[in-house]
């Protein structure tokens, strides 16, 4: 028996015809029809009652169906397009909220839980896609051709479809409007306990439909929109006083109209991200983009999966407008982190960038997966280009050097280049709070006493007149800011001399002194997992690390353990194959590395996490 059996059509007796090919339904949501002879392509799909107003319309079969977000008034009744063989293509910052939605069931908080985000508004069980709706992507279905535009708002994932059918230009907005001036759900855009994170992007996106020539919007919710401008207008204006009466986001406006600060005539910092992004501009009219992870964030959900954060290139086009450009031809990062660097693959994909990542993280932006390191982007990003630390190399009529710049994560390199008379280093996330006043160091991401003492040394040898900060105004530089720097590091690594010293000697900086990579992997049963255990000595002694596999009941490793004489703060590597047993699947088993040191039992240290599918 069907546990969640079809709900009854809807009350109406017929679809309503909006033009020769577009038809809406409606049930728990606005159904779109585009008919072409004697197929269909939807937007939307409800609790699935429309399937039987097709008949009437001539349809025989329907081929696609477009989903605009994860919400279950949207798609609710999507095991049934599935069985009728239609194709369910979602958006890709929300494709784990429908394939996948099993383990965001199993992982999601219930008690004492302050993420008010609707996602719990999801699927009750999964339906597999066909495929993703990527921001910006041109798709055709059956003769109809859409655009994929990133719209956050209702939910931080939403997209709207423009596309042009019957001679005019169309969107299908979702639930960004339901009205002139209203919203289906204020609710939904509340993305923290008390925030109002999708208001701002709700009016970011309605400022970015505003400039696509549009006669008309389509709502999820509410009826066709014949005036798209004043409608909008009318909304925008409504959540713009929202957000004065909450006292937040007073620098939108500005935002969305000047994204962009000029440093000098060369070099620009964009301020709408999460992380500050810096443009460097060529004679020749090209960008190349220093860090590119979330532009124009108007507020971030509580929570990090990939459906609560979404890049975006909103603030490209006025680059093109304002300052000329003809192409953003390269981006570098600073270091790993997604807030950096969550936006380069939808860069070279709409843009054509070219990505060029400094070789000391490339491997990390490469295989993601086999590092256990904090604020990891979901997916890979390879490198166009491997910079190499301690070289210069040249773009258009710049020379630029990358550095290693240790501190904030051992995963970090500094960018340094000379723009309109000006020594500028682009330094990430090193220093924090505005003018650089503090070491910004994290023990997650891989941090040693020493860093910010090798870094403070780059800083002496480059001599910047400006640093470029990844979430703080950028400065000029004094010698004095330089020094002091320098004096800060070697107070900071004499802290942690003191605290870890000694015969109770412990990790200093690091979490563990043993690390398997990959961290996290999928694999068939049976298949053998190769793994590098990472051992160092974190004593001031030469000592003997000695290890033993820990693993799941049935599994094998080989060599089963291992014994190093290392040297002070050596590193080496010992290749482990691991074999998972063969008669079962399972998800994230979980496996370690028990672990003695100069005779001292420390026990079970680093894990690994794999999958294994039969």
């Amino acid at each position: 028996m069907n546990p969640f059996p079809s709900m009854p059509a809807a009350d109406q007796s017929a679809s309503t015809q909006i033009g020769e090919h577009l038809y809406s339904w409606t049930d728990t949501c606005n159904v779109y029809i585009l008919r072409w002879g004697i197929s269909a392509v939807l937007v939307d799909f409800g609790d699935g009652s429309v399937m039987e107003a097709l008949n009437s319309l001539g349809i025989v079969r329907v081929t696609d169906i477009l989903i605009t977000h994860h919400h279950r008034d949207q798609c609710q009744g999507l095991r049934r397009a599935v069985d009728a063989g239609a194709r369910i293509w979602v958006p890709y910052a929300e494709q784990d909220l429908f394939g996948a939605v099993d383990d965001f069931w199993q992982r999601r908080q219930v008690m004492n839980n302050y993420q008010v985000r609707q996602d719990r508004f999801s699927l009750l069980e999964p339906v597999p896609a066909a495929g993703f709706l990527r921001d910006y992507d041109r798709l055709e279905f059956n003769g109809f051709a859409f655009t994929v535009l990133p719209t956050p708002g209702h939910t931080p994932g939403s997209v709207s479809l423009m596309a042009e059918i019957d001679g005019q230009r169309l969107a299908f907005t979702g639930d960004l409007i339901a009205a002139p001036g209203k919203l289906w759900s204020l609710a939904a855009t509340q993305w923290t306990y008390n925030g109002a994170e999708g208001v701002p992007a709700t009016i970011a996106s309605l400022t970015d439909l505003r400039h696509k020539d549009l006669d008309m919007l389509l709502p999820s919710h509410g009826s066709p929109i014949h005036d798209p401008e004043t409608a909008i207008d009318k909304l925008a204006g409504r959540l713009t006083d929202l957000l004065a009466f909450r006292g937040e986001n007073p620098n939108l406006s500005a935002w969305l109209e000047k994204p962009y600060q000029e440093l000098s005539p060369h070099l620009l910092h964009n301020r709408t991200g999460c992380s500050y992004s810096y443009v460097l501009l060529s004679d020749s009219r090209k960008a190349l983009v220093i860090d590119y992870g979330y532009d124009m964030m108007t507020g971030m959900a509580d929570e990090t999966s990939r459906s609560a954060r979404r890049p975006w290139l909103y603030t490209l086009d006025v680059l093109e407008r304002d300052y000329g450009v003809k192409k953003i031809d390269v981006a570098i990062p600073t270091h790993y982190h997604d807030d950096h660097v969550a936006g380069l693959n939808l860069l070279r994909r709409v843009k054509g960038t070219q990505i060029w990542i400094p070789e000391n993280f490339a491997p990390v932006l490469r295989q993601p997966c086999r590092y256990n390191l904090p604020c990891l982007w979901f997916d890979s990003v390879p490198a166009d280009r491997e910079l190499a630390i301690g070289h210069a190399f040249q773009w258009e009529e710049y020379v630029l050097q990358i550095t290693d710049l240790p501190g904030h994560t051992r995963y970090e390199a500094g960018i340094f280049f000379e723009v309109d008379g000006l020594r500028v280093l682009a330094a990430g996330d090193l220093y924090q709070g505005e003018g650089g006043g503090q070491p910004n160091y994290v023990y997650e991401n891989r941090f040693h006493p020493a860093d910010f003492r090798r870094s403070a040394e780059v800083y002496r040898q480059l001599q910047p007149d400006l640093v470029l900060p990844g979430h703080w105004t950028p400065f000029h530089v004094t010698p004095e800011y330089i020094e002091e720097m320098a004096q800060k590091a070697q107070e900071l690594e004499r802290l942690h001399q003191d605290l870890v010293s000694g015969e109770e000697a412990g990790f200093g900086g690091e979490v563990s002194a043993v690390r398997l990579v990959p961290y996290h992997c999928s694999v068939h049963a049976g298949e053998a997992v190769d793994y590098e255990v990472e051992v160092t000595n974190p004593t001031a002694q030469p000592a003997v690390v000695e290890g033993r596999m820990v693993l799941p009941a049935g599994w094998r490793a080989v060599p089963p353990d291992f014994s190093l004489l290392l040297e002070p703060d050596e590193t080496r590597l010992v290749p482990i194959q691991v074999i998972p047993k063969s008669d079962r699947s399972a998800r994230r088993m979980r496996l370690a590395v028990d672990l003695t040191l100069a005779g001292r039992r420390l026990g079970q240290q680093a894990e690994a996490l794999v999958t294994v599918r039969l």
